[in-house]
């Protein structure tokens, strides 16, 4: 396995040859693919081995499932490859390192009660993968917990917005304390030329900035600004499609937008809408909104309605008629857009030119001045592809109608 001179610091900050050894703390900060997970997570259970026997340390990332895929999976071959012993149980992990063996336990860190998983554990070090996605008070308990001594902390995160609060308790202030390294792309020998290019080209705006770049900069500006009519509208596939499903951002008085899509060759084509504007053509019940879900749809065999989850009356209303499997939508806003963008660029999810409203709000779509938040305005055909994306696009387990008909 090669490594990059800054990996390799990274890998060895903890040995006492090392200049950065008197240091409690690394974080690992900068674009995607990077290498910066692999080589952390090899350090952190070196460091382990290297150090103590019969302790307990902590993995954490924003989920189990996340930790387990992003790190557990990719690591568990190197540190067999470099001769420890990993079993692996429910939640904990126990590595031997010649006679020594330590145990580490898996927490997700996904909301601000996390932080009660984690108290009562005695802790002689944490690694937190993706940890500006994490809550400050399940990080800073996890921090408490680490009473061993000897212990440190192990950080790696992609850049968020220069006002989150990773950046101004951790990167901002001068610390001798706390190495910190940014890396690109660049900074990962294992990645080619070519798959460099690739994310380079799929990235624009914000994402651009931080997932390409490394850097921790501020929303503004147009959200998809790569997205013009004229290079990724597109013309109505014939139909019949391998499957339909439909989108729905719902409002009385605010915009309700349902977008009807359809799949051709793995690509997804919204190739319908219904657009109506409360405050301008009259407010609709739900079951007129229901009569015009119907319209939408035709005779099309549907295989999910996903919903605003917050329009409970409208979801209620399409589960009593029986007629379609109703799902509320995944509405975390941030990597809803994030995964959007990517899915547009990528070409896995087109916008048919019929698609008027929806054309209209890509060109006014913006972020909120100040704010890690889209403007409240020209947003609802955006929110209903966010939501489609975001729910059925890539079929998390949740969505059992989906999958099922899948």
């Amino acid at each position: 396995m090669q490594f990059s001179r800054k990996q390799l610091r990274a890998l060895t900050w903890w040995m006492p040859q090392s200049p950065d050894f008197a240091r409690d703390a690394i974080v690992l900060s900068g674009s995607v693919r990077s290498g910066k997970t692999l080589c952390l997570g090899l350090s952190f259970f070196l460091w382990a081995g290297a150090c103590f026997s019969g302790q307990s340390f902590a993995l954490c990332g924003k989920t189990v499932r996340s930790l387990q895929r992003n790190l557990i999976t990719t690591l568990l071959p190197a540190l067999r490859a470099a001769g420890l012993s990993c079993a692996v149980k429910s939640g904990e992990l126990r590595v031997r390192c010649g006679k020594r063996e330590n145990r580490f336990y898996l927490f997700g860190g996904k909301d601000e009660g996390s932080a009660a998983l984690i108290q009562g554990v005695t802790l002689a070090g944490v690694f937190f993968d993706e940890v500006a996605l994490m809550p400050r008070t399940f990080v800073e308990q996890a921090l408490a917990r680490c009473s061993v001594p000897g212990s440190r902390f192990f950080f790696t995160c992609n850049p968020e917005g220069p006002d989150h609060w990773f950046y101004q308790t951790w990167m901002k202030p001068e610390n001798p304390r706390v190495l910190k390294l940014h890396f690109t792309m660049a900074d990962n020998p294992g990645l080619s030329p070519a798959v460099r290019a690739r994310y380079e080209s799929l990235y624009t705006g914000v994402f651009y900035e931080r997932f390409v770049r490394g850097n921790w900069v501020a929303a503004q500006g147009r959200i998809y600004p790569f997205m013009q009519e004229d290079r990724f509208g597109y013309e109505v596939p014939e139909e019949p499609c391998a499957r339909y499903a439909v989108s729905c951002d719902y409002g009385t008085k605010n915009p309700s937008s349902f977008g009807l899509w359809g799949e051709v060759g793995n690509i997804w084509y919204r190739i319908a809408e219904y657009y109506h504007d409360g405050r301008r053509d009259g407010a609709r019940t739900d079951e007129e909104h229901y009569r015009a879900l119907e319209e939408l749809c035709g005779s099309r065999p549907i295989s999910a309605v996903v919903v605003d989850p917050s329009a409970a009356s409208f979801l209620e209303v399409i589960r009593r008629h029986g007629k379609y499997p109703a799902v509320p939508a995944v509405n975390e806003v941030l990597s809803g857009i994030r995964k959007t963008g990517l899915a547009l660029k990528e070409g896995r999810v087109r916008i048919c030119r019929v698609c008027r409203d929806a054309w209209r709000e890509f060109s006014r779509y913006r972020w909120e001045e100040g704010k890690e938040a889209p403007h409240k305005k020209d947003d609802h055909a955006m929110d209903d592809v966010r939501y489609f994306v975001s729910t059925l696009l890539d079929r998390p387990p949740q969505v059992a109608a989906f999958c099922i008909a899948r």
